[in-house]
């Protein structure tokens, strides 16, 4: 195969580099009050009850480090075809499902299962649901996106919507109405403590699962053949094809990889919350899409920085006793963190500015 082209700045597929923020208007100066008043809520709860801030500042890297698993799914695909893939969250929610019922249907894991039980189970959990979510992706590609490659973009985005319904609607028959619910597998006893801060074993298993599959995912797509083929492909499918690329099976790849971390994610939020539903994925889906456009879709570092942060902001929220709105208020701080930033970057934190396609 000939030697594929370094991808430049505006490569969807990108490592990323750090944003600059030099305020060049009033409106920048605005948003920069806006963080400074955000510092000074924080640095107050912080000094008010150190352990407390930091017990709820684990939490909220925790939940945002699964959030991180489907919003990579969400960047790789985008990065690659510029599809948002609506169906992605309820690949995630079946293959959380697919977990749930090795683990508690074929493992009968429950009550107070032994240790090794539970590491053979979740091994196993973890393969097969990842295996499974990769597949669907990657024959969801093939049956309703490869075709729609070269129509309007508004035909592949109304397809996405209808494959997440479908999707929704598998699991509904499959698994019923009903939550899938488990007693918590992994003990919440403290880890290791730092000061009067102890870290949970189930927060550090959560983390050691997903710490190493974002490093390999990074490894993947900067230093192997198969991420500079995708990083390529991102850039121009045309050019990627003379190159001698196989550009279907590029996005083939693509798809498999963003369905495996759904996968993984899925088991993940199954241990994590001890609860998932067939829809559960139309809420956790939005979240990571929107930590996804917040770090600047498209870009690797972007989605898992949008994930920690919107982890750490319902946390923060809901959990420290100073001048917080409360949970209520949650989602609406959400997105009225994502809108004000995007209303002064328009590419999210570590996005590149680059053209529209056309």
């Amino acid at each position: 195969m000939a030697e594929e082209a370094a991808p430049t700045e505006s490569s969807p597929l990108r490592p990323g580099r750090a944003a600059r923020f030099i305020p060049r208007s009033p409106v920048g100066w605005l948003g920069l009050l806006f963080v400074a008043l955000i510092v000074l809520w924080l640095g107050r709860n912080l000094v008010a009850d150190p352990s407390e801030f930091f017990s709820i500042f684990f939490i909220g890297l925790t939940n945002g480090a699964v959030y991180a698993l489907v919003a990579l799914g969400y960047t790789l695909v985008y990065g690659i075809l510029q599809l948002i893939n609506f169906a992605h969250g309820d690949n995630f929610a079946l293959g959380g499902l697919v977990a749930s019922t090795v683990i508690v249907s074929w493992f009968g894991l429950g009550g107070d299962p032994s240790t090794g039980a539970v590491v053979v189970g979740i091994a196993v959990a973890l393969v097969i649901a990842t295996a499974f979510s990769s597949a669907l992706g990657t024959t969801i590609e093939l049956v309703a996106y490869r075709r729609l490659r070269n129509a309007p973009r508004l035909a592949a985005l109304i397809t996405a919507v209808g494959m997440s319904f479908i999707l929704q609607d598998i699991g509904l028959v499959g698994w019923g109405v009903s939550f899938r619910t488990i007693d918590p597998l992994i003990s919440n006893d403290v880890a290791f403590s730092i000061g009067d801060v102890g870290f949970q074993w189930n927060k550090l298993t959560v983390l050691a699962l997903t710490v190493p599959v974002l490093l390999v995912l990074t490894w993947l797509v900067r230093s192997t053949k198969q991420g500079k083929a995708m990083r390529a492909t991102s850039m121009d499918m045309d050019a990627a094809a003379m190159m001698g690329i196989n550009v279907n099976r590029t996005i083939s790849f693509t798809f498999a990889l963003a369905g495996g971390l759904a996968g993984a994610g899925g088991l993940l939020y199954f241990l994590h919350f001890s609860s998932i539903r067939y829809d559960t994925g139309f809420q956790l889906g939005l979240i990571a899409f929107t930590a996804a456009v917040l770090g600047g879709i498209g870009n690797l570092s972007g989605a898992v920085l949008g994930a920690i942060l919107i982890g750490l902001i319902e946390q923060f929220n809901e959990g420290l006793p100073l001048w917080s709105p409360g949970s209520d208020w949650t989602r609406s701080i959400v997105f009225g963190i994502l809108i004000a930033i995007l209303v002064f970057r328009p590419e999210g934190l570590l996005g590149e500015r680059t053209p529209e396609g056309g």
